[in-house]
């Protein structure tokens, strides 16, 4: 293991990171903007940064000041986070080049699973089953009318270099689709300074499943079973879940295991995750990879009993896993609930001075924090200020403990979706497992305008 590691990221997963470190004795160095300099994050550290002002591009995104910190500390290695620079390749290499280790896959992985054409085509060559659609880039509108008609509407377009729903949008006529294609190309150079899309066939009403992977440097790579993510908002998470109510054992042995033939595929190392869409008859189709650790990673753990953090840094530090794949099993149901700084009806963030924060302390409630009370929820971040993790022996009761905690849950001073949280949970398809991707659009937002 490493004696020190420096943090390239903030809020919750950076205090998260921290946790686990402080459990080995590991030394951590933060580094914070100006809009974060109290953040909870910036005093659990051994030692914090000051490394630029709020927005991204002059601090968190800022790879030069997070180097400098990161040898000024005398880091070892440097854990991405997620977001930010976590799938960034360029910053994977720099921190190589640097004579530091970075706690992820390599540069070219992350570069080849970051394009999503590319990650399309190296899945379906490894025998893992893809959504029909374009392998290659859409030149423009009238290629991209050619290929949905050929496939059949409804389709998805999708930006090549895209993330978190940005980039992405389902179309069902010629009409749409130019507009569509036109404006989120736009957004995806933007945004990811890439305009590359590509065509998906829609699948209707499919739930949104992922395989949590882990794999080492001497060839050891296993599976931690499945999260459920089809509740959503703008293509954004909302409500995780695991293990999945909806495979049968059949379905969950075969996606297991074309996640391991993905990641024997690309030799792949350290923790990742493969995403699937799953129809209603228990098809699954490749979705993305993303190389490295999900914000719902801890319904995983609190099935599997394993740390993944420390995975990571077991992984990056050289050791192989001390576990195998049969050791594995799935003990209860686990929920997390992703609290947002936000409108629970227009999902629109709402910044602004937390006076209070009070949470339930029920047994078997985790709570992953970015902020306290009193913390200035910054215009200039996610408005996720906090995630609450359920364990429960069933989802049954699983759900029960969400739901009561949800309740007791008191925030002032902000607009929380705290009251969209307890509709969803409350509400029959949910309890019935009846999870897709459409469920805040089909049962949320109909029942809100009713009230």
């Amino acid at each position: 293991m490493f004696s020190k590691i420096l943090i390239a990221n903030r809020g919750e997963i950076a205090a998260r990171i921290i946790r686990t470190c402080q459990r080995f004795n590991i030394k951590t160095a933060a580094v914070f903007s100006e809009a974060d300099q109290d953040a909870p994050y910036v005093q659990q550290a051994d030692e914090s940064y000051l490394i630029g002002k709020p927005r991204v591009n002059e601090s968190y995104l800022n790879v030069e000041k997070i180097i400098k910190a990161a040898k000024e500390s005398g880091a070892e290695a440097i854990h991405p986070g997620y977001g930010l620079l976590s799938e960034n390749a360029a910053f994977a290499e720099r921190v190589k080049q640097e004579g530091l280790t970075f706690i992820g896959p390599s540069a070219e992985v992350i570069a080849e699973m970051g394009d999503k054409i590319a990650a399309r085509n190296v899945m379906k060559a490894a025998g893992v089953p893809v959504v029909p659609g374009t392998m290659e880039a859409v030149e423009n509108v009238t290629e991209a009318k050619n290929i949905a008609e050929e496939i059949g509407y409804p389709v998805m377009v999708k930006a090549a270099a895209g993330g978190g729903g940005i980039g992405m949008q389902s179309v069902s006529s010629n009409e749409e689709l130019a507009k569509a294609f036109e404006s989120n190309q736009k957004r995806a150079k933007t945004f990811f300074g890439d305009g590359k899309m590509f065509i998906e066939k829609q699948i209707i009403n499919p739930r949104h499943i992922e395989i949590q992977v882990l794999a080492d440097h001497h060839g050891h790579a296993l599976h931690l079973f499945e999260r459920e993510c089809s509740i959503q908002r703008r293509h954004q998470k909302v409500i995780e879940e695991a293990p999945s109510p909806f495979l049968s054992e059949e379905t969950r042995k075969k996606m297991g295991d074309s996640a391991l033939q993905a990641v024997q595929t690309l030799g792949y190392t350290n923790a990742g995750t493969i995403e699937f869409l799953v129809d209603e008859n228990e098809n699954f189709y490749f979705l993305e990879m993303n190389t490295r650790l999900q914000v719902e990673h801890p319904v995983t753990e609190e099935i599997t009993g394993i740390d993944l953090v420390e995975q990571q840094l077991r992984v990056a530090a050289g050791e192989a896993l001390s576990f195998s794949q049969n050791d594995l099993v799935i003990n209860g149901h686990a929920i997390e609930a992703r609290i947002y700084a936000e409108d629970s009806n227009t999902f629109y963030p709402s910044p602004g001075q937390l006076t209070k924060l009070s949470l339930p302390e029920d047994p078997g409630l985790r709570h992953e924090l970015a902020v306290h009370s009193n913390s200035f929820v910054s215009p200039f971040y996610d408005p996720m200020i906090a995630k609450l993790i359920v364990h429960g022996e069933s989802r049954e009761a699983a759900v029960q403990k969400l739901t009561a905690a949800l309740h007791q849950y008191e925030i002032e001073g902000i607009k929380s979706n705290i009251t969209m949280l307890k509709r969803i949970v409350t509400n029959e398809h949910y309890l019935q497992g009846h999870t897709t991707t459409s469920f805040i659009q089909d049962y949320y937002l109909p029942a809100i305008s009713k009230s």
